[in-house]
């Protein structure tokens, strides 16, 4: 199963599941910015403990490796798991909302995207999308991070709300990195 399939078939079981979701991670930036190769396809959503059975079930074991046990305890602990399609090697990394502000918001925010003509999906705002990239890069410090956001303000720049950023910048302990992506932004 290609990664554009796993997406699709991902989108679709939220959606019968009625699990709210967002599409984040670098499917997302590529989406605002510059496409890039990724070894994952990343969601956060806001999954409940009734929902654990049937999201578990979308996956069936003949087909993708899901652990129940780590689903209970991703939803307990508001935590990431993961669904793997071990045939292809492709894999969705499912973020579980938690409780602060800008998490609920990525929810809130989404948008509606067509990522091909039969699939309409729900995208995490540019400007969430660069948050969460700031937090990613700031726990790993991988520069793949800082291009995707480059990307996203020179190709959605204009759709880019600056002031929502800077709303969450102190709370997620990002300023001086948002600062940083600024400054090589400048010619």
């Amino acid at each position: 199963m290609e990664q554009d399939e796993l997406l699709q078939y991902a989108v679709r079981a939220f959606e019968r599941i009625k699990i709210p979701y967002a599409l984040v991670g670098s499917f997302a930036s590529g989406i605002w910015g510059e496409t890039r190769f990724t070894q994952d396809i990343d969601f956060v959503v806001d999954l409940q403990h009734d929902q654990i059975e049937p999201l578990c079930a979308a996956f069936p074991a003949d087909e993708f490796y899901v652990s129940r046990s780590a689903v209970e305890e991703a939803v307990l602990l508001r935590q990431p798991c993961n669904v793997i399609h071990p045939t292809s090697g492709n894999k969705i990394d499912l973020m579980v909302l938690g409780d602060a502000a800008w998490a609920r918001a990525q929810i809130d925010r989404r948008r509606n995207v067509e990522l091909s003509p039969n699939c309409i999906a729900s995208v995490a705002a540019p400007e969430d999308v660069i948050l969460g990239k700031l937090v990613y890069y700031q726990e790993g410090g991988s520069e793949k991070h800082l291009r995707d956001i480059t990307g996203i303000l020179k190709i959605s720049g204009d759709l880019v709300d600056r002031d929502y950023i800077c709303r969450f910048l102190t709370q997620l302990g990002i300023a001086d990195l948002w600062q940083a992506v600024l400054d090589r932004l400048e010619p």
